[in-house]
């Protein structure tokens, strides 16, 4: 098995990668997603964000509002860390858990967007950054999240620096310039790592 830590900063397009590495046939375990499974309702993870932050951060049905949560804790490193000390470890445990059952030949690719910030990259046998420059970000956000430049810019300085995320990729995919270079990073990348793997398994 090859373990690929697969990171970006917010709006550099990482997801974009994890589908199409998926579609080569990777198995993609999704920080993201497994971060929306943990707090779902009903699960200890909600009832503890609750209790932490107030019932202020639920939405109608008793769902998490990841919104207003966001707000709450994005401009408060404290509040972070404790959101993160709540999430991170059930990310983590049920994580370990798809891994463990992928086949043994598997290319396993874990989406995950805090490699950098979390110290993570030595768990991993190589680590691909997506990267866009700071400016790109920041139209992205603003333009396909509805964000605004002050929001854009708060989740950006809530996450390592760009140099901090180089400094830890063994692999770059430049996500700057159109869908098609994209598709042809990608395919070269599925390569290199279909090559890895063939090593590591001879």
């Amino acid at each position: 098995m090859l373990k690929i830590g697969l990171t970006g900063g917010i709006g550099a397009g990482k997801s974009e990668v994890s589908k199409r590495l998926a579609a080569y046939g990777a198995i993609v375990i999704d920080a993201d997603l497994i971060s929306r499974e943990v707090v779902a309702p009903g699960t200890s993870g909600l009832a503890e964000i609750t209790e932490a932050f107030g019932p202020g951060v639920l939405g109608p049905g008793g769902t998490l509002d990841r919104a207003a949560l966001g707000d709450v804790v994005f401009a408060d490193e404290k509040k972070l860390a404790k959101l993160n000390s709540i999430v991170h470890p059930r990310v983590g445990t049920r994580m370990r858990e798809l891994e463990d059952s992928a086949g043994a030949s598997a290319i396993v690719v874990h989406d995950v967007p805090l490699i950098a910030e979390n110290d993570l990259a030595g768990g991993y046998d190589l680590v691909v950054v997506v990267d866009v420059p700071p400016r790109l970000q920041v139209d992205r956000l603003i333009r396909y999240r509805g964000m605004t430049r002050e929001q854009a810019m708060s989740r950006m300085a809530a996450q390592a620096s760009r140099e901090q995320r180089l400094s830890i990729a063994d692999i770059v995919v430049d996500n700057s310039g159109s869908l098609a270079e994209l598709d042809r990073q990608v395919g070269e990348l599925w390569g290199e790592l279909r090559r890895r793997e063939a090593l590591a398994a001879s």
